[in-house]
């Protein structure tokens, strides 16, 4: 409870940081090393997951043909057999959503626990720091894609509709189309079930993964996670409003890979925070951070000033106050 009170009383509990992230070419240090490690195994194949994702082809035209003639036996099974690979590459990013899950609060638990002030563990760790940056990136791109694929609903209600029909076991098998087996339990399926039930499934596992570490670590007070979270968005709008940060950015794409991770760490904060990311004594400054997107091409930030609208859990509190509401009207 005292935590909670020292977090709510804070006056001004805006981070003052002027530090340079390096998202590009940040290299571990021997004590993040082992850390750096693990992380390092799982986010290796999310650029890969994200090109196969930006790629799919669902079966619409074999489902709509099925369920148009519900007495062709051959049509069934042609769109039986169109959806299932699709079904092994939708248990495949749903199996990476909870391998995020599993390294997010390592990440946390080295940014946020020891002797050092937010900034300090950004400045000496900022290849952790990247790495946090690249999960919240992932996962904001990948919600886009999924957003605008709607064959992945329509290719996973099929299935579990056709499984229903067929009368299977709890156990059961499915074809790729290549001739190997791939097998799923019952149980997995209804999980994969809501998990693309969700607008925007990777973001709401890692929030959930977030204040379940906040809950589950009560010997660290709850702001070292939040001010780490704030310090973080004020890092990225300090580099995305200064020319001497954003001039020394390699590639033109990091610009939208701040702005991407400013967002999820505005999002994080506003589950985690008890009175969120939009209040006046929030630690982070959204008008500033909302001016930052504003000013960049409508067309590469609509979808995340959507997920600032739309997956945060606080900006229609009373307690958002009226110039915030109207910046993201």
């Amino acid at each position: 409870m005292g935590n909670l009170l020292k977090v709510l009383s804070k006056d001004d509990n805006t981070p003052k940081v002027d530090i340079f992230l390096d998202f590009e070419n940040a290299q571990p240090t021997e004590s993040e090393h082992e850390v750096h490690q693990v992380v390092e195994r799982v986010l290796s194949t999310s650029h890969g997951l994200l090109i196969e994702l930006q790629q799919y082809k669902g079966a619409d035209n074999e489902i709509r043909e099925a369920i148009s003639n519900p007495s062709r036996d051959d049509l069934q099974e042609k769109a039986w057999r169109a959806v299932c690979p699709s079904v092994i590459k939708l248990k495949k990013y749903y199996e990476y959503s909870t391998e995020l899950e599993n390294v997010l609060p390592q990440l946390l638990q080295a940014l946020c626990s020891g002797p050092y002030t937010p900034t300090q563990h950004l400045e000496r760790q900022q290849a952790l720091a990247k790495q946090f940056a690249e999960i919240l990136h992932f996962t904001l791109k990948f919600d886009d894609l999924k957003m605008m694929t709607p064959s992945i609903q329509n290719d996973f209600s099929y299935y579990r509709r056709t499984l229903s029909r067929m009368k299977m076991n709890s156990q059961y098998k499915v074809h790729d189309g290549v001739g190997s087996v791939f097998e799923v339990s019952s149980e997995v399926a209804n999980r994969m079930s809501l998990f693309y039930a969700e607008a925007t499934p990777m973001l709401k596992t890692l929030s959930e993964a977030t204040t379940r570490f906040v809950s589950e670590n009560k010997h660290l007070p709850i702001e070292n996670t939040t001010d780490c979270l704030s310090t973080m968005a004020a890092v990225c709008k300090v580099m995305l409003e200064t020319p001497e940060y954003y001039q020394r950015f390699e590639n033109e794409e990091t610009i939208l890979f701040c702005l991407r991770v400013m967002v999820g760490v505005i999002i994080l904060y506003d589950h985690v925070h008890p009175v969120g990311a939009f209040a006046k004594k929030s630690g982070i400054d959204m008008k500033g951070c909302i001016k930052v997107l504003r000013d960049q091409p409508a067309s590469k930030v609509e979808g995340l000033l959507n997920a600032l609208r739309y997956t945060t859990k606080h900006l229609n509190d009373e307690s958002t106050p009226k110039n915030i509401r109207a910046l993201l009207a």
